[in-house]
């Protein structure tokens, strides 16, 4: 094996594999009308564009949607659920006006709803009516856009509002005989998982409903995924003890299926969520999570749960058709793929791969499962990768570069699915931990709770903890930490950098800097928000200033790189460009990249490919290693100032 020294391996995997031939895959469902396999796809070397893919067993995979189209919805903004497959009759919303179109077979498509300020989202379609029922986001308004559910008439396209007068509403779910309609409705200042309230209304020949009866829910209790059995008893995911498990409405009184230390259902930033299903004997099958990983039970009411034997650690998306599941489903040896499983035996088949790159599976990295002391006694968790390359191992006595990861949300939870990113990192001799923070979701509602009126505390504390404990085990070089993240883990980030002094480097992408800002300029869905992770305004104005580190960002002592998409809506521009000027006027070392055309998340291969090699070579350039990849070298402002200083210091 050669000795080099670690960040500075060459690595078998090229920085082109996060885009060549990789996909975006979700959504993964059955035509409603016959066998034939639904999913969408998010293609980066189209430019993000999404399409629909129909796949039958004699035809295989083909799009339907119409070329060029990019079939998306921005119904709080992060959409989800952008489509409606049933035979013939497909329905999709076009990202770029936010109308539904009708698609014919040969991707031609006709508007169906009519111009104007709309958004719509998560549809059902109620056959005796010809309608589509429907989440609609009007922003015609001076004011915050409005939420209705509402009916769309497939013929005419003409739109009829069914329940409204609530701050958000989603999932809307008719009965098998189209007699009843259940939905989701909650208020600011919630999000979702804050509380939500699930109702039932009777559903008129006409179309009208009834008056709407609560079934479950308040503003403290989530509820989220209500679906009807194949005998109209309507079911949901509520956490009533304190995990979300699976219930149903029978006789108007609320009854567990089973009770887990497990979760079944997760936050729902985007529609469509889709976590259960049943079977051809009316059975549920059921992704929980717990300790880290996803399993597919069985559970019938009144009996012990049983568990279908899987390879897989991630799962998501199922839908069932007969005794045939299809699901999202990863591992860490595999993408994520569009997996269909025979109920009966277990068996799988895998139809897509998220990469079609075959990657050998003794260069991969794997996960270990880490649990770490964190503040006030309790315990923080993660997923630790440690570098892996066949052909390079690093000088005696030197311990590699560490880089602190955490999700998004900041509700969701480690994905334990093969990450080329990761690979990337590790391959090249660089160690990655990817935390699951107090307030992360599938550790219960105890541990989701951790971090109201903690944001900024309890997240960075448990991502410091956590890279503390890998240098005290003596698996990473404690003085070479660094923390990257994405959006609420970007903020995440950003405060590590600016209010503790245990990293040496933090990359942003698109971070949250002035909270006060981020509160006053964000979107309707979470402009709330703020008020459970740090206090409601104006009286917790103090609390946003202390934890917002453009406003404190003379105490960052560490370089910087922040990276921003131009069409961010979720947390604008001028955060990244607030945080910058800060590190501009305190003479930090930092970067600072802004792209044309990305939204909340890069979308585009020119984008990803060049966000990933800024990181490297800003790595590099901090830490001391010289990347093996040939790439354009990043100019880090002030950087070799700041390290004369540090010198002379």
């Amino acid at each position: 094996m050669t000795v080099a020294s670690f960040g500075g391996w060459r690595s078998p995997f090229g920085i082109d594999l996060l885009t060549a031939g990789v996909v975006g895959l979700g959504e993964p469902r059955f035509d409603a009308d016959g066998e034939a396999l639904v999913w969408r796809e998010s293609r980066p070397e189209e430019d993000g564009l999404t399409v629909l893919v129909r796949w039958t067993e004699a035809g295989g995979a083909r799009d339907i949607s119409p070329t060029g189209m990019n079939i998306r919805d921005r119904v709080h903004e992060y959409g989800g659920a952008a489509s409606l497959v049933a035979g013939e009759l497909v329905v999709v919303s076009d990202f770029s006006n936010g109308r539904l179109h009708r698609v014919a077979a040969d991707r031609s498509s006709e508007p169906l709803t009519p111009d104007g300020p709309f958004r719509y989202a998560d549809f059902v379609l109620d056959r005796p009516r010809d309608r589509l029922i429907a989440i609609r986001e009007d922003h015609s308004g001076d004011d915050e856009a409005r939420n209705t559910v509402v009916a769309i008439d497939l013929e005419s396209g003409d739109v009829t509002v069914l329940a409204e007068g609530r701050d958000f509403y989603s999932s809307p779910r008719l009965s098998p005989d189209g007699s009843r309609v259940a939905y989701l409705a909650w208020d600011h200042p919630n999000l979702p998982w804050d509380g939500t309230e699930l109702f039932v209304a009777d559903v008129s020949a006409s179309g009208a409903l009834g008056q709407s009866v609560r079934v479950a829910g308040s503003a403290s209790d989530w509820v989220a995924q209500p679906r009807w059995s194949p005998s109209n008893v309507l079911h949901f995911v509520a956490e009533p003890k304190g995990w979300m498990n699976v219930h149903r409405w029978v006789d108007r009184e609320v009854e567990p299926i089973a009770e887990l230390d497990a979760e079944f259902a997760f936050p729902e930033w985007i529609f469509g969520l889709r976590n259960y299903a049943f079977d051809a004997h009316g059975d549920l099958v059921a992704i929980g999570r717990s300790a880290g990983r996803d399993r597919l039970f069985r559970l019938r009411a009144g009996e012990a749960p049983g568990v279908i034997d899987l390879p897989f650690t991630e799962l998501g998306w199922i839908d069932i058709r007969g005794d045939r599941a299809v699901v999202e489903a990863g591992s860490p040896e595999t993408s994520s793929s569009i997996v269909l499983i025979d109920l009966g035996d277990a068996s799988y088949r895998t139809i897509r791969v998220s990469s079609v790159t075959k990657i050998d599976a003794a260069a991969i990295s794997r996960p270990e499962s880490v649990e770490f002391p964190t503040t006030s006694g309790r315990t923080a968790f993660g997923q630790f990768y440690a570098p892996r390359n066949a052909s390079f191992t690093g000088p005696e006595g030197e311990r590699p570069p560490l880089i602190v990861t955490s999700h998004g949300g900041p509700t969701a939870q480690a994905s334990t699915t093969l990450d080329i990113e990761i690979q990337l990192f590790t391959s090249r001799g660089l160690a990655v931990l990817d935390v699951d923070y107090g307030g992360s979701t599938g550790y219960g509602r105890d541990y989701r709770k951790r971090l109201e009126g903690q944001w900024g505390i309890v997240d960075v504390d448990d991502c410091v903890a956590g890279a503390k404990y890998l240098a005290e085990r003596g698996d990473v070089d404690g003085t070479r930490l660094s923390i990257r993240g994405g959006s609420a883990s970007g903020y995440t980030t950003l405060a590590a950098i600016t209010f503790r002094d245990t990293f040496a480097a933090g990359t942003s992408y698109y971070g949250i800097g002035n909270l006060l800002e981020f509160a006053r300029e964000t979107h309707k869905f979470e402009s709330r928000y703020l008020d459970r992770l740090l206090g409601p305004l104006p009286d917790a104005a103090d609390i946003y200033r202390e934890r917002s580190p453009a406003l404190h960002a003379e105490l960052i002592r560490c370089p910087a790189l922040i990276l921003q998409g131009l069409e961010d809506r979720v947390v604008p521009p001028t955060e990244a460009e607030r945080i910058v000027d800060a590190l501009w006027e305190q003479r930090i070392p930092h970067a600072y990249i802004a792209f044309e055309g990305e939204d909340h998340g890069f979308r585009k291969a020119t984008s990803i490919i060049r966000s990933f090699e800024a990181e490297l070579s800003f790595l590099g350039q901090v830490f001391g290693f010289e990347p093996a990849d040939e790439i354009e070298r990043l100019d880090v402002i002030n950087l070799d100032t700041w390290r004369a200083a540090a010198a002379i210091g």
